[in-house]
Parts: structure tokens; C-alpha cells; sequence
């Protein structure tokens, strides 16, 4: 996204939004917490886990909210989606404790 456009709202159609789109937009916060995809206002990837973690719970939140409910094409993607996220919080927090300095005797 340019500079012109950061942070502007669009409103795209009067067309229902499908669910799928709907999960997808909850899901990009993940992406963006995740460090995965730029945050769209500032333009660079930046990891922030415990916002990745609560967007994660919402969406496990809403998973469990809507069973019985979905199609089975939205239940798969859906469930796709949830376990590609949370693989990727995995590693996101693995890599992060590396990086972190250790702490030893007298640290704060």
C-alpha cells in the first residue's frame, strides 16, 4: 500500500461479505502480530506476541462459536487457517526466546 493511502478507510461494495473474507480479515491481524505481514499504518513488519496470541483466541473463540454452523468448504478453510496461524505462533515464540538475551544470576 502507498504512503497516499495508509491508514484511509475504503468501503468496497454493498455485496454481502462472505465468511471466508470475514475469517481472512480476523486473521490478518494474526498476520500482522505474527510479524508475517506490515502493519498497514506503519508500513513494517513488526511482532507483537501477545497480540498475535489474542487475536488466535478470538478466532478459537469463534471457531468453536460457529461449529455445526459452517459449510464444509468454511470448515476446512477455516480449520486450515486456525492451524497455520498457530504453527506459526509456535515458531514465532521459538524464535523469539532464542533472541531474547539470557537471563542469569542478578538480572532484572
Amino acid at each position: 500500500m502507498s504512503d497516499a493511502y495508509r491508514g484511509e478507510t475504503f468501503v468496497m461494495s454493498d455485496a454481502p461479505i462472505a465468511f471466508d473474507t470475514f475469517v481472512l480479515g480476523l486473521a490478518s491481524t494474526a498476520f500482522i502480530h505474527l510479524g508475517v505481514a506490515p502493519n498497514p499504518e506503519t508500513g513494517r513488519s513488526e511482532r507483537n506476541l501477545p497480540l498475535a496470541r489474542q487475536s488466535l483466541e478470538l478466532l478459537s473463540l469463534l471457531k468453536e462459536k460457529t461449529r455445526g454452523n459452517l459449510t464444509p468448504d468454511e470448515e476446512q478453510f477455516f480449520s486450515q487457517l486456525l492451524t497455520d496461524l498457530r504453527l506459526r505462533y509456535v515458531e514465532a515464540s521459538r524464535e523469539a526466546s532464542r533472541e531474547a538475551p539470557a537471563k542469569g544470576p542478578g538480572s532484572k
